[in-house]
């Protein structure tokens, strides 16, 4: 027996490429170069951003998480770079969270109040 394959005619197909990183839904181009700005829309939240202590997976070294904020990409990497060199540490950006190396939560919540976000001390 033969087997057909059919294109895909729904919404899948590659959200990522080892080439480009991350993929546009609508357009299928890299995010950096998404022209129809589907990516630049803010995700969904409850209005409160929740900063946290996590050291899962990371051989017991803490990392401060912030989750929950609702804004773009371009947003949430320029708010990311800003925590950071508050903190004086390095970090990333990634999946609509904000990771500082070190446990600077206290710091982060600062900083998020001081922007006019409302800020939660989740986890322990």
């Amino acid at each position: 027996m033969k087997s057909k394959s059919k294109a895909a005619t729904g919404p899948g197909g590659l959200v990522y490429s080892t080439d480009s990183g991350r993929m546009c839904p609508a357009c299928r181009q890299p995010v950096a170069d998404c022209t129809c700005n589907a990516t630049l829309t803010s995700p969904r939240s409850d209005g409160v951003v929740r900063v946290s202590l996590d050291t899962k997976g990371r051989a017991g070294k803490g990392v401060t998480v912030v989750r929950g904020l609702a804004v773009n990409a371009a947003a949430l990497s320029a708010l990311g770079k800003q925590l950071k060199a508050a903190c004086g540490s390095g970090g990333t950006v990634k999946d609509g969270t904000v990771e500082v190396q070190g446990d600077h939560c206290e710091r982060v919540m600062a900083v998020l109040k001081a922007q006019g976000f409302a800020v939660k001390r989740s986890g322990g």
